[in-house]
């Protein structure tokens, strides 16, 4: 794992050599040093920049060093430095701290105000803002993308504003004392020179057509304006490499390689150039470069966006499956209770039905019939729950109409001993279904706690009507007329009505009122439908 960005180390220092011998090579040799020795130059300025994802500090220290010692030799490899500094910047600010930005800043500042300066020349304000600008720039991009911003989509909008705004800057610094050299007037040269940095911000979505243009822009250049050929070239370079990582056909960047070597060699090979093996050499690996490191970065990025899918399939099965655990647990505790409460419910109807045709007419013969009636009742209603458990997704059988549900348990609690007065507002009829399904079971329960609690005899207001698009529900009772033996509770009759009530949306308070009685009172809004 430790090797695996080594081929990314070995390209970047094979990029920064390269382009030294693009835009140094041997015219560039300094007349203080041997014949020769551009070759060593380029490596000295390259091969640093392999180890500046790793040691971006020290490289940006070796690099400061190298320009100031490129400038005073007067060497062109000092704009070799310069470019590789800036990037050597950027890098400590995208993986260093605050102390190590501000030492490679200083020295970045201090390097390029050297090289700007001409010998006899004080330095201006204007030298001094471009030599803080030139090294402050990637710094600023550097800790940009340090953050969230650094994980950028393909899609993203501000990695293409880098690429046109590189292109522009680039193009303009490389060629605007050129300008007037050639043909055309300056203006449609600068322009051109601007259109052609800029659209390296569509290279990303266009990368064909934009690889195209500056083939086109570069045979311009080498036509009508030879002193800016090396950075068409570049231009060119870049669209390659860009044009690599996003078409993934290794046919199409056959294609485009050779169309590169080609452009490549138009532009580097004159008439008295001597053609030699190591030319050609150099020739095939700066064309090669750009090739590389984008294949790289488009198989990196293919094998990121593979496992994020991967993680993103991973993640759903995983919720599938404790989805499925859950709704298996379900089912199994709903087979549970319903064997349980089943079996006692129906022995508990079979004795009641049984008892009805031995007991004589009368109340007792009306108490154990409705009991037979409230047990098949409950059965029915336990197989409702049952089904609810296996499939949560499933809507709940919901009463024809419950407005009769109300009515038939307010009869039915008068007759187990409770005055009941009945309220029930004709418009909750215009209220939907489930807020009056749930109207009628909050009754439901209400009445039978008021039955456990205060006894027969004890009398009870019920209202239910219509509030906005929803319905309010209300039922209170007065103290009880005598003591009563409070009957064995679960606790968890409120518990059940919150619960009903929450999932509608709704709110519901429960506890004695003023006079010594027990309200319980629900609101239930119509804006959303049983879970």
């Amino acid at each position: 794992m430790r090797w695996r960005g080594l081929p990314l180390d070995v390209l970047l220092a094979a990029s920064g050599t390269g382009l030294d011998l693009l835009t140094s090579g041997e015219p560039g040799q300094s007349p203080m040093l041997p014949a020769g020795s551009w070759i060593p130059m380029a490596v000295l300025a390259g091969v640093p920049m392999g180890f500046v994802r790793s040691r971006p500090l020290p490289v940006t220290l070796y690099l400061a060093a190298f320009l100031v010692f490129t400038d005073q030799i007067i060497s062109f490899t000092s704009n070799t430095a310069q470019i590789l500094l800036c990037v050597a910047v950027g890098m400590v600010a995208n993986r260093c701290g605050l102390r190590a930005v501000g030492v490679a800043l200083a020295a970045a500042v201090l390097a390029s105000a050297i090289n700007m300066a001409d010998p006899g020349v004080a330095l201006t304000v204007n030298t001094w803002m471009y030599s803080v600008l030139v090294p402050g720039v990637p710094a600023i991009v550097g800790g940009y993308l340090r953050g969230p911003a650094g994980r950028l989509e393909r899609g993203d909008l501000f990695l293409d504003m880098l690429l046109a705004g590189g292109g522009v800057t680039g193009t303009v610094l490389g060629t605007w004392t050129d300008w007037h050299t050639g043909s055309a007037p300056a203006w449609t040269t600068g322009l051109l020179a601007v259109v052609a940095g800029l659209s390296l911000g569509v290279a990303r979505r266009l990368p064909g057509l934009v690889f195209l243009f500056q083939g086109v822009v570069l045979l311009a250049a080498e036509q009508y304006l030879p002193d800016v050929v090396n950075t068409c070239l570049i231009l060119m370079l870049i669209a390659l490499g860009v044009f690599a990582m996003r078409v993934p056909s290794w046919i199409w960047t056959g294609a485009a390689y050779l169309t590169g070597a080609l452009l490549a060699m138009g532009a580097l090979v004159q008439n008295d150039t001597e053609i030699t093996p190591f030319g050609v050499a150099v020739l095939t690996a700066l064309v090669a470069t750009p090739v590389a490191i984008g294949r790289y970065l488009g198989a990196r990025q293919a094998a990121v966006e593979a496992e994020r899918l991967r993680s993103h399939e991973s993640a759903r099965l995983a919720v599938a499956q404790v989805r499925a655990d859950q709704l298996a647990e379900r089912e199994r505790i709903a087979r549970e209770v319903h064997d349980i409460v089943a079996h006692h419910v129906g022995a508990m109807v079979l004795r009641a039905g049984a008892a009805r045709y031995c007991a004589p007419d009368g109340p007792v013969a009306e108490a154990l019939s409705d009991i037979r009636e409230t047990g098949h009742q409950v059965l029915e209603d336990l197989r409702g729950l049952i089904d609810l458990l296996r499939d949560p997704d499933r809507q709940p059988d919901l009463p024809a109409d419950p407005s009769d549900v109300v009515r038939e348990s307010a009869e039915r609690m008068s007759a187990a001993g409770l005055l009941v007065d009945l309220d029930l507002d004709p418009a909750t009829d215009r209220a939907p279904l489930v807020a009056r399904a749930s109207a009628a079971r909050i009754v439901q329960e209400g009445l039978t706690n008021v039955l456990k609690h205060a006894g027969p005899g004890t009398r009870v207001r019920v209202s239910v009507s219509a509030s906005g698009d929803g319905l309010a529900v209300e039922v209170r009772n007065g103290r009880p007329p005598t003591a009563v033996e409070r009957l064995p509770s679960s606790g968890r009759g409120l518990a059940g009505m919150r619960e009903r009530v929450r999932a509608l949306g709704g709110t519901l308070s429960a506890g004695p009122d003023e006079d010594g009685g027990w309200r319980l009172a629900a609101s239930l809004p119509a804006v959303r439908s049983l879970a």
